[in-house]
């Protein structure tokens, strides 16, 4: 049975009322898409309170890149790139902030600075630690689906059913949560778009969303400027608008209700519409 609320540790989120929109903070120098964009303080500070202002519900900082072919770096100079930025943002704006992170150290002290959400893109199995900072914070936590490293996941690409792999990967990820003592309906799934998939898995996973409603917690889907965009469009990163809308329209109606986005206001626009056709 899909459910529809989302806590965190101070309030909550229902999601048959309305979806949300993450509008995606990136503080480093290789990201994909908007690599070293947000070169300071000031200027990433300004940046995420413009996609507050545009409709994000929720901003999502990240201190290392995990687009495909991507180092890891240290925890502390992770922690040197988003701490900053996390401290400025908690006096300054009100929706929640989320820590894009697997290391356990790092999401601790993000969520010592006003964090509520770890975005963890290995679903807390790189970092065995991760269990217990989530649950000692009480935190809300998104767990996401991938295959290996950042740096080799494309080379792990082909499934005997995708949709059911990811599933079952979810499903004992979250059992693994609740084990740990985190509460059920702080928990967020990802199947993890561009994480170990191919253009056609990617594809399926959006046709087939429904199918992970039977895990019971809301889903969220990250397609925004991802590269099998390109693929089928034949974009580069800047033209892939269009290309993102289409996923999130397509994603919102087979169940997503969380996107992650970079082009905020357009993908507010877009889940609006859809949510007034839905709803019609």
């Amino acid at each position: 049975m899909e459910q529809t609320l989302w806590r965190l540790k101070g309030r909550s989120f229902d999601l048959s009322v309305a979806p949300l929109v993450m509008g995606v903070l990136n503080l480093t120098p290789d990201s994909f898409s908007d690599g070293s964009s947000y070169n300071s303080v000031d200027i990433a500070v300004a940046a995420a309170m413009k996609m507050v202002e545009d409709g994000a519900d929720i901003i999502d900082v990240g201190g290392e890149s995990t687009r495909p072919g991507a180092d890891t770096v240290s925890a502390r100079e992770e922690l040197a790139r988003v701490l900053p930025v996390i401290e400025a943002l908690a006096t300054k704006v009100s929706v929640p902030i989320s820590i894009d992170t697997w290391k356990s150290e790092v999401a601790a002290v993000a969520l010592n600075a006003g964090v509520e959400i770890v975005n963890d893109i290995s679903a807390m199995t790189f970092d065995a630690k991760m269990l217990q900072v989530v649950a000692e914070f009480e935190a809300a936590v998104i767990l996401m689906h991938s295959r290996g490293k950042p740096s080799d996941m494309q080379k792990y690409t082909a499934y005997s059913d995708i949709v059911s792999e990811v599933r079952q990967f979810l499903g004992d990820r979250i059992e693994a949560a609740v084990t740990a003592g985190i509460d059920k309906d702080k928990i967020v799934v990802d199947p993890g778009i561009g994480f170990g998939k191919s253009v056609s898995g990617n594809l399926e996973i959006i046709r087939r969303l429904g199918e992970f409603k039977s895990l019971g917690r809301p889903v969220l889907v990250g397609t925004s400027r991802k590269s099998f965009i390109g693929a089928m469009l034949n974009r580069d990163v800047s033209g892939r608008v269009f290309g993102t809308a289409a996923t999130v329209a397509v994603s919102m109606m087979n169940g997503a209700s969380i996107f992650r986005v970079h082009d905020v206001r357009a993908m507010r626009d877009t889940v609006d519409m859809v949510r007034a056709i839905m709803k019609s």
